[in-house]
Formats: C-alpha cells, structure tokens, sequence
C-alpha cells in the first residue's frame, strides 16, 4: 500500500499532539508545522518515529505552506486562535490564524489534496437547549471566534475534496494540556480548589473525547470519498449535558466537591444547545469513550502536575 503524507498545522497543540500520535499508529506520514508558542514538548515522543517529521514556522507564511504542501495528500489546519476569549484579546491574530491562513492553504492546494478542518459546533450560536442541531441547522455565530470558523468552513465547503468536523466540547488528557475546555476545568477544580461557582447552569451542550476526535480524523482519510463535501458533527449522543449534570457527574468522583450556582456571569458565546450526531453514525463512525472515562482519565493526569509554581501549597 502506498504510503499517505499528512500535514498537521498547528501539531504540538491540545488536539495535535493526540492526532499525530493517532496519525502515525495507523501508518500515515506526518509532518507538523507549528510555531511552538507555548514552548512546549509535546511531540518529543513522536520523534524516534521514522514516518514523523517536524517544521518549526508560522501557519500564515506562504512560502512555507506552499513548500509543505507539495509533497502531501492530506491536510489537517489544527493551527488556531482557539476560544472566544483568546480571539477578543487579539483579533488580528485569530482572523489571519483562524481564517486569512485557511483560505490560502485552500487556494495553494491542488484539487486533488484533502483537507479534513476541524470546526466547532459552537457555530450554531444561541439555541434554546430543547432542539438537537443536525448539520443542516442554521449557523449563526455570535463570536469573532464562531464567525472566523465558519467563514474558513464555507471556503473549503465551496472547493472539492473537503471534509469538516464540528467539534463538540474535547475533554481528556494531552501532552500540550488544557484547562479552560469544560470537563478539564470542572475535574481540575474539584480536586484542587475543591469549590466552583457555576454560572447559566442549565446551559447544555455536547462533549467528546480527544482521541475520539483523532480515530475521527484516520477515520476519515479511510473513508474520504464517501464523505466529501460534507460537515460532520462529531460528539458523544449521550453526553448533551447541562453545566449543573456536568459537575454533578464530576462530584460522583470527587464527593467533597462544593458547586454553587451563581446568577452573575454569562458564557460569550452563549452556548445552549442540543447536538445530534447522526449523520457522522451513518457514515460508520461513532465517538466511544465517555465522560465517566474522561473524569478518571483526568483524575490520574492530575495527580502528575504537582505544585503549581504560583502557589506554596
């Protein structure tokens, strides 16, 4: 079998290091290309891997991408502002990074190079909770964040041999680590603070596993001419959890955990809502592991970080 090449932008991030590592056990060639702003490791690894390859570089640097996309047949953009609060603080950066840089690996691509674009159902903006949101409901971004995504989204949409996956929220474990993402953030403050206010705790939405999202993408190199063109919601069906059910799953693991619900604070991009990921099930793929396997996942990372520097305890 011919070997398949596969550029990962954005590579040593959360999603990235998992992908790559997820990526290389299926036999692919990899090659990363990421600006290592966070300086972190997360790929270290990976590096005795003869298929794996690494650049350090900017995502926005035309002579870079169009050197590294002549010798590939898959591109995986992981490289993002990610998050409405991170995009608030530097808006330039998230339009060129989430959008202006999409739009050029689009244009410097052949037709014949796959682009498989991670999104976020985030995209479908202020729902009431009590509806589920296929892929065919209206996208109505609230965010700099939501709206840069779905402009990138609707470019590849437009081009040939595209496949986009609308990312519910990720939780679980990763070398390039992060806490701000919900179930992360629930499981790291029962057990380090013990206590959290919870704000719009009826506010539901859809989680998944990070090495779900991974199996996802091999799953669909596999299988890319039967899903072309298409946008995929990719989530747990059973986990379309509300704030208050989220930690109240997590205090099962965690029973002096203290939750209090606060009327102050709202979430910027107003998430509420239902996903159902059916369409990504009749395709042949379907998210596996549960919050339940990502709480005790966490729960044992979290004993390795140790003293946090800013804090003598």
């Amino acid at each position: 079998m011919m070997s398949i090449n596969v550029l990962v932008t954005g590579g040593a991030g959360f999603l990235g290091s998992i992908v790559c590592e997820h990526l290389l056990k299926n036999g692919y060639s990899v090659t990363v290309l990421d600006n290592l702003a966070h300086g972190q490791g997360s790929l270290f690894h990976l590096c005795s891997n003869k298929k794996f390859n690494f650049v350090r570089g900017d995502v926005r640097d035309e002579r870079t991408i169009d050197e590294l996309i002549k010798n590939v047949d898959v591109i995986i953009p992981l490289a993002a502002v990610v998050g409405a609060p991170a995009c608030d603080r530097d808006p330039w950066a998230a339009t060129s990074v989430n959008l202006e840089a999409i739009k050029m690996i689009n244009r410097l691509r052949s037709p014949s190079q796959w682009v498989i674009y991670p999104t976020t159902n985030s995209g479908y903006g202020t729902k009431s909770g009590d509806v589920f949101c296929t892929e065919e409901t209206p996208l109505e971004p609230i965010t700099l964040y939501g709206q840069t995504k779905v402009d990138a989204e609707l470019d590849l949409l437009n081009s040939p041999n595209s496949i986009t996956l609308r990312l519910a929220t990720v939780f679980g474990m990763s070398p390039r680590m992060r806490m701000d993402l919900l179930v992360n953030h629930f499981v790291y403050a029962a057990i380090t603070d013990g206590y959290i206010v919870i704000f719009e705790k009826d506010f539901k939405r859809n989680y998944v596993h990070i090495r779900d999202v991974a199996d996802c993408f091999c799953y669909c190199i596999k299988n890319a001419d039967k899903m072309k063109g298409r946008p995929y919601n990719v989530g747990l069906d059973d986990a379309n959890l509300s704030k208050e059910q989220l930690a109240l799953k997590v205090k099962d693991y965690v029973p002096n955990f203290f939750i209090h619900f606060s009327e102050v604070g709202s979430d910027p991009d107003k998430r509420n809502y239902i996903v159902s990921n059916q369409r990504l099930r009749e395709a042949g793929f379907e998210a596996k592991r549960s919050i339940d396997d990502g709480i005790k996942e966490l729960l044992k990372g979290y004993r390795m970080l140790g003293r946090c520097s800013f804090k003598n305890i």
